[in-house]
């Protein structure tokens, strides 16, 4: 039976992708749903790669298990790299993705679309438990686009442009999403660090 690999979101929209897109790797994805964990774990770093390390070292010290968590945002360009790790609370701790793009758009109002630049970042942190923890990035780079478009995705999506697509990030299919997005390539390099032989003593390591 392969062993557990829990999957360190509790975004539905995350849990959904990276399901999907680590369907290949020889481990039983679980949920932290699947396996009864309630803790929430305060994202207090000042980077994508200490949240998404505090997520996952958290949970596989909880758990046991060997943990996956990402954390992952929006840069824009001018607005000095905003809303970065603030992304999900950009708008308020309780805003809606519409009120984040609302929120966004409102500080782009007085600057020139030629300037709205921006990328997704993510960084996958993948930890074991009693060993260092790896780090997986990925980036997407696009253009925010003043009205929202699609209605695939979650978050930003609807307002982030892809030129070489012609789409937003919410006009795109799932699959192809899925193949392109900073998710994706820092979701690949992790899969192939899942799939070492050199992970195998970890894995026993984990089973004892």
């Amino acid at each position: 039976m392969p062993i557990k690999l829990l999957i360190a979101t509790r975004n539905a929209g995350k849990l959904r992708e990276l399901t999907a897109m680590l369907g290949d790797v020889p481990f039983d994805l679980v949920s932290l749903n699947d396996i009864g964990i309630d803790d929430e774990v305060e994202e207090t770093g000042e980077t994508f790669e200490e949240n998404a390390a505090l997520k996952a070292e958290t949970y596989a010290r909880l758990s046991g298990l060997p943990a996956l968590a990402d954390d992952s945002g929006l840069e824009v360009d001018a607005l000095g790299g905003e809303p970065g790790v603030r992304s999900a609370r950009y708008a308020g701790e309780d805003a809606t993705d519409a009120d984040r793009i609302a929120f966004l758009l409102q500080k782009l109002e007085n600057v020139p679309q030629e300037r709205w630049s921006a990328r997704f970042r993510c960084v996958i942190a993948l930890a074991w438990p009693g060993e260092p923890t790896e780090f997986h990035p990925g980036a997407c780079e696009g253009m925010i686009v003043p009205e929202p478009r699609g209605f695939n995705g979650f978050g930003y999506d609807p307002v982030f442009f892809i030129p070489r697509m012609n789409m937003t990030m919410a006009e795109l299919a799932s699959d192809k999403k899925n193949g392109i997005s900073h998710r994706s390539i820092a979701v690949q390099s992790a899969a192939k660090a899942l799939t070492k032989t050199d992970n195998q003593t970890k894995i026993e390591r984990t089973e004892q």
